[in-house]
């Protein structure tokens, strides 16, 4: 048995030291002029703006958002000790370890910092860390900027965000987003002459290229007040910014365009930007999940006017709104079962072709022209394969089977059941075998019992009706028994096996799906 690690250095240190982890390629600090370069490529959009920033007029009777010194401890008392801390260089420990003593300080600063709708500049400065997406790296796009900010900053973004989620929906995720929008074309594909065209679309830099100025007209018609408008105008208007590579650190660039990613308060403020893309046509359908969007068209009859006009519309509002459409990225899959298809002629934006592909990847999931689960699953067992070696080399050191459980649920099963509801219900017998062969691998390797693929997707379904918010809640309709559900109609066995109609069937049965 190696020797072990000191428990100080945590499990995580000790786990990554006896598995030989090799971390990811850090941007060498052998160039000095990298940062610089660096800064002034992640401050491109600032160039674009040429919008000033100005305040709202305030009314005399407008309400200014008070924070209680019991809600600031409360977000304290939470803060993750691992994270790095931002530019200031206050570690998140200090603050959660002294919350009783800088409650009541924090809240006069937060207080007084809504109350005049001036953010510190201390506390929206941000620090680049660029790690390589890709070794050898070849230009400055192949880096992935992560920024750092105030510790500090993201309570306060917590407690000011807890204030304006009226139009957000937390708790939501990229199932619910992939399993609508399949619920869609699925549902459509059962008409007769009907095909779905999906256009997956790729925005460059959506964050950093939004108008502070126009994202606050936005918020002030949605009914945000305007302190609190004015505040976030503050907020992402003359931000410092520098970029940190190993020991060599770049000049403060100073910036009012966009939104940095490491803020908390980021995609919140970016759904609500895009709130207002919405479809023209009832035929069309625009999903969003953060900065993904797609365009789902639901076409009978080979009439593609409303679809072609929809995306002319979309391009339009990218324009207005100061979103950047790569067209060069922008992908469009074409599902047609039709047995007397016609060719479908190319899709143009900005006078490019659209490339037409036969897959491609929505929110981490393969998606087929075919609707066929076996590129997304043979993905997925891949990297679950590749880390059975890690829970191999854990196994001999002794370690006791609830450790090795956790390690497995973190790093195998969560990417075996990723999106799970999507695809399940589809994939083939084969496929599933292929997935539960290496649970069963996994499970004999730690000598517990582990749940089955199957287990986890009944437990998925289950939770849906627990959740009356859900987006596709009304799906699910007791009969006025009401003890079971209504079924869903369908005439493929592409549709019957799709994941509502199948979850409303195990639902009403309580027997497993078989394999």
């Amino acid at each position: 048995m190696p020797k072990l690690i000191p428990r100080k250095q945590g499990l995580l240190t000790y786990i990554q030291t006896i598995t030989d982890y090799k971390p990811l390629p850090q941007a060498s600090d052998d160039d000095t002029s990298l940062p610089d370069a660096l800064n002034h490529f992640c401050s491109r959009s600032e160039i674009q703006n040429n919008t000033p920033a100005q305040k709202l007029h305030t009314c005399p009777n407008n309400q200014v958002l008070c924070l209680s010194a019991a809600d600031v401890r409360k977000t304290l008392t939470r803060i993750n000790p691992r994270k790095a801390a931002g530019p200031d260089s206050i570690p998140g420990r200090v603050l959660r370890d002294c919350a009783a003593q800088l409650m009541d300080v924090l809240t006069d600063i937060f207080n007084t910092s809504l109350s005049q709708a001036v953010v510190p500049t201390c506390l929206k400065s941000t620090s680049i860390i660029p790690v390589p997406k890709k070794s050898p790296v070849s230009c400055l796009n192949d880096y992935r900027p992560i920024a750092l900010t105030p510790i500090m900053m993201k309570c306060f973004e917590r407690l000011v965000m807890h204030d304006i989620q009226f139009a957000y929906r937390p708790n939501r995720s990229m199932d619910d987003a992939i399993s609508s929008t399949l619920h869609l074309a699925l549902a459509h594909l059962e008409q007769k002459d009907s095909y779905v065209r999906m256009l997956f679309i790729d925005f460059s830099s959506a964050f950093n290229t939004i108008i502070p100025q126009q994202l606050i007209h936005k918020l002030n018609l949605l009914g945000l007040n305007t302190s609190l408008c004015n505040w976030i105008l503050d907020f992402l208007t003359g931000r410092r910014q520098s970029v940190r590579v190993g020991r060599n650190t770049s000049s403060t660039t100073t910036l009012s365009t966009g939104a940095p990613q490491g803020c908390v308060l980021s995609p919140l403020l970016f759904t609500l930007l895009t709130h207002d893309c919405t479809a023209k046509f009832s035929s069309n359908h625009i999903i969003k999940f953060a900065d993904d969007t797609t365009v789902v068209d639901l076409i009978s009859n080979n009439d593609e006017t409303h679809y072609r006009e929809e995306v002319a519309q979309l391009a339009k509002w990218c324009g207005a709104n100061n979103l950047s459409l790569n067209v060069s990225k922008t992908k469009e899959v074409v599902m047609d079962f039709r047995r007397n298809s016609v060719d479908h002629p190319p899709l143009t934006i900005y006078s490019s072709a659209v490339e037409r592909v036969s897959s491609t990847k929505f929110l981490g999931v393969h998606i087929t022209e075919n609707l066929s689960w076996t590129t997304n699953v043979t993905s997925l067992n891949k990297k679950g394969q590749q880390c059975l070696h890690f829970l191999h080399q854990l196994k001999r050191t002794s370690l006791p089977p609830p450790i090795l459980t956790t390690f497995y649920r973190g790093t195998i099963e969560s990417v075996l059941t990723s999106c799970i509801t999507v695809w399940y219900g589809n994939c083939s017998v084969a496929d599933r075998k292929t997935l539960q062969r290496t649970v069963n691998t996994a499970a004999k390797i730690i000598g517990a019992p582990l749940p089955s693929i199957l287990d986890i997707f009944l437990a998925r379904c289950s939770s849906i009706i627990k959740d009356p918010t859900h987006p596709s809640h009304n799906l699910f309709q007791l009969l006025p028994s009401g003890k079971r559900y209504r079924s869903i109609k369908a005439r493929s066995v592409r549709f019957l096996n799709s994941f509502f109609p199948q979850a409303v069937r195990v639902l009403n049965s309580n027997l497993p799906v078989p394999l």
